[in-house]
């Protein structure tokens, strides 16, 4: 059955990225990643965790990115990216809506992370898969991924834009692992989520990101902004409340995303300056519930997306060292 524990993992591949005749799959299934050939760029300037390695009809393996020695924890945002752009090779003509993910369990940096996906639909206009995240025998995560084809405005509206400075007139702020490789990152009005003597202020955070120049695929933008999605809201979450904030998560904190669905309203390029507007409506059982919505620097409202947190302390204050990450949530 796909996505069961205790299949065998591909030591190595000799096919290279979108290569399919060295994989020996089905006739259908060979058209398949021919139509995507021809419909990808070149991913060879891409990290290597958005480089899907075809594995067979339904597998695919990505490295990862990321500090192993600071927190050995695979971020959930480049996850999401990974479903993205996994999706988007079966579904050439089609771009990604929406993903739904749970995370389930933490995967580790320095360990190969299997994609295993299973088709639930794929028709002229809509098209979906379960893409589930595996290292060895551990399930990480499960998204949900819903792809749609462009069909012409029976309606339209949308949200207006936050009145907030903009990404010029925002310092730039170290990204650390919670954008895409190489973004710039401007947090307005110079808002800290990081230090436990920040001042308190209300549950949102405004903040422009921009990636550095991508291939111009409509996926490979999709991933990049999804990567940048995942970050902000327990910090969002925990800036109201007087001596704790972001800091002191992984610490004195147990915290981490549970569940987190984007969806994709409009084109984007996430080379250009996109603003993430956080607001965090709501925390407390040991959780908290956020929402974002996204907006190109012209105005224009290009995504949004909602987040569940774990906010809690640690059962045992002897795991406060980060080992709670090899031990399910």
């Amino acid at each position: 059955m796909l996505g069961s524990p205790g299949r065998v993992l591909a030591s190595s591949l000799s096919a290279k990225p979108w290569q399919a005749p060295a994989l020996g799959l089905s006739a259908p299934a060979a058209r398949s990643y021919a139509a995507a050939v021809v419909d990808l760029p070149d991913l060879a300037g891409l990290p290597a965790a958005l480089r899907p390695e075809p594995v067979d009809e339904h597998r695919y393996t990505v490295t990862n990115t990321g500090d192993a020695a600071q927190r050995d924890v695979v971020f959930g945002g480049q996850l999401l990216a990974q479903a993205i752009v996994a999706t988007s090779i079966r579904h050439p003509g089609k771009d990604v809506r929406s993903v739904q993910a749970v995370f389930a369990r933490p995967g580790r940096i320095d360990a190969t992370t299997e994609l295993v996906i299973d088709p639930m639909h794929n028709g002229r206009t809509f098209a979906s898969d379960t893409v589930t995240a595996w290292q060895g025998e551990r399930l990480c995560a499960r998204c949900i991924v819903l792809l749609d084809a462009d069909e012409p405005d029976v309606v339209r509206h949308d949200v207006a834009m936050p009145r907030v400075p903009g990404p010029e007139d925002a310092p730039p702020t170290g990204p650390g692992g919670l954008v895409y490789p190489g973004s710039e990152l401007r947090i307005v009005d110079d808002v800290d989520l990081w230090s436990v003597d920040a001042p308190v202020g209300p549950a949102e955070t405004f903040l422009w990101v921009k990636a550095p120049p991508l291939p111009d695929h409509p996926a490979v933008h999709r991933a990049v902004l999804a990567w940048a999605t995942d970050g902000f809201l327990i910090g969002t979450a925990l800036r109201p409340h007087a001596g704790i904030n972001q800091d002191d998560a992984h610490r004195g904190l147990s915290t981490g995303v549970v569940a987190h669905t984007i969806m994709f309203h409009e084109p984007l390029r996430a080379d250009d300056w996109l603003l993430l507007a956080h607001e965090t409506p709501y925390a407390g059982r040991g959780r908290s519930f956020g929402t974002a919505d996204v907006f190109t620097e012209d105005a224009r409202y290009v995504s949004s997306y909602v987040q569940t947190n774990m906010i809690r302390f640690f059962a045992d204050a002897a795991m406060a060292d980060g080992t709670q990450y090899r031990t399910v949530m």
